[in-house]
């Protein structure tokens, strides 16, 4: 017998149908003698439905109501499902964040998870109960309902299983696993059977959209073993995320390609190229709990340069206004942003022990009249910022260049 955590995405519980398809998946489950807790997503587009309404009434919603709002979503999926499995005859009870006590901090849209008292759970699944608990939310101290960010029911299912000690977290999905860039740009995409933790953490980090980069970080923190898997599918092993490289010599180079539409860059024109201006632009940024992704800044001329960085869409308005109120006390001569950028990446162990991949990578893009406004690189990865329009043309582009079609041998 094992213990399983399974977290179904919002397409998998999208209508009562979807509902009960995973009542009759986890009934499997429970049939084979494993102990299951399943953790849910809203109703696929409800959470949108849900800011949109708020927007209607605010145009910058208050964070704290916002998350009492977009948190009933997963309230009502819980709900429907444990009736579902009780339906099939088992026992089941629902939980909400709060009521679990997922403890979180303070940071309302974005919070953070700080512990998680796993008594009622464990009690529930002794007493052969399926504990249905409700994904992205938390609560902190002072009781205020919070939500980890979308994707955040990723990364509840792994903080529970890591809290439980679970077998095994199952990420059910409308993909059957993690592929090698997404298979509606590029049909001939393939899945890979397993992927090392600190290549899906890149993935993550940079775009792919199969899991929230907070659940990795989780599962590898607590070596939590993770699996993605189709919810509209009975069979296949899915993707398995793992700590150990492949020493096999035909290591695939690259493993896949990441991509990012929700990019924005911000430029700091003509500042002092003198110590502490990087924290006196950034510092402000920040403290508004804004992420900055890339940063690049040029090499001084006449004693001043260049600061840019990037942002996710969503932030660079907001971002742009508290650089520019601040642009006066850096000395900066001018601020200028552009919201229509993209991120495109290739991520890899295989970088590691191979030279030319970043010859190649620009090669391909120089071929296809692609200018590259910015670079990052890491151990395993390499990311470019290109204008959003040709963002699908370089990740074909790079899918053919690198061969990704093709299994390693």
């Amino acid at each position: 017998m094992a213990l399983i955590v399974q977290k179904y995405g919002g397409t998998s519980v999208a209508n009562v149908e979807r509902i009960r398809a995973v009542a009759e998946r986890v009934a499997k489950f429970k049939m084979l003698g494993h102990q299951v807790v399943v953790v849910l997503s809203a109703m696929s587009g409800e959470t949108n439905r849900l800011i949109a309404l708020a927007k209607g009434i605010q145009a910058q919603p208050d964070p704290r109501e916002l998350d009492m709002l977009v948190s009933t979503g997963e309230q009502v999926t819980i709900a429907l499902l444990a009736m579902a499995l009780k339906d099939l005859g088992l026992k089941a009870k629902s939980y909400t964040g709060a009521q679990v006590r997922i403890l979180t901090d303070n940071a309302f849209t974005k919070a953070r998870i700080l512990s998680i008292d796993e008594a009622n759970m464990r009690r529930d699944l002794d007493s052969g109960h399926v504990v249905v608990v409700a994904g992205f939310q938390g609560v902190d101290a002072d009781g205020n309902i919070t939500t980890l960010g979308r994707g955040g029911s990723d990364t509840t299912g792994v903080a529970l299983a890591a809290a439980l000690k679970a077998d095994e977290c199952q990420i059910y999905t409308d993909v059957d696993g993690v592929y090698t860039t997404d298979p509606r740009i590029v049909p001939e995409a393939r899945r890979l059977k397993t992927v090392t933790f600190e290549e899906m953490l890149e993935m993550a980090s940079l775009g792919s959209k199969v899991l929230q980069i907070r659940s990795v970080e989780f599962a590898g923190k607590y070596k939590v073993k993770l699996r993605v898997l189709s919810s509209f599918q009975d069979e296949g092993d899915g993707t398995l995320i793992t700590f150990e490289e492949n020493d096999n010599m035909e290591q695939a180079i690259i493993s896949g390609i990441a991509f990012n539409r929700d990019e924005a860059k911000i430029t700091v024109v003509g500042v002092p190229d003198q110590p502490g201006i990087a924290y006196q632009i950034l510092g402000p940024v920040a403290d508004a709990n804004i992420d900055v992704d890339m940063i690049v800044q040029n090499v001084g001329h006449a004693n001043t340069t260049d600061f840019t960085f990037t942002v996710h869409r969503n932030d660079f308005a907001k971002a742009m206004d508290i650089v520019k109120a601040n642009a006066a006390a850096i000395g900066a001569r001018e601020v200028t942003g552009d919201d229509k950028i993209a991120k495109v990446s290739i991520v890899g162990v295989g970088m590691r022990s191979h030279v030319g991949i970043a010859r190649k990578m620009f090669e391909t893009l120089s071929k296809e009249n692609i200018n590259l406004q910015m670079i990052s690189t890491s151990e395993i990865k390499i990311s470019v910022v290109v204008e959003d329009k040709y963002m699908e043309l370089a990740v074909r582009a790079l899918h053919q260049a690198f061969e990704l079609d093709k299994a390693p041998a």
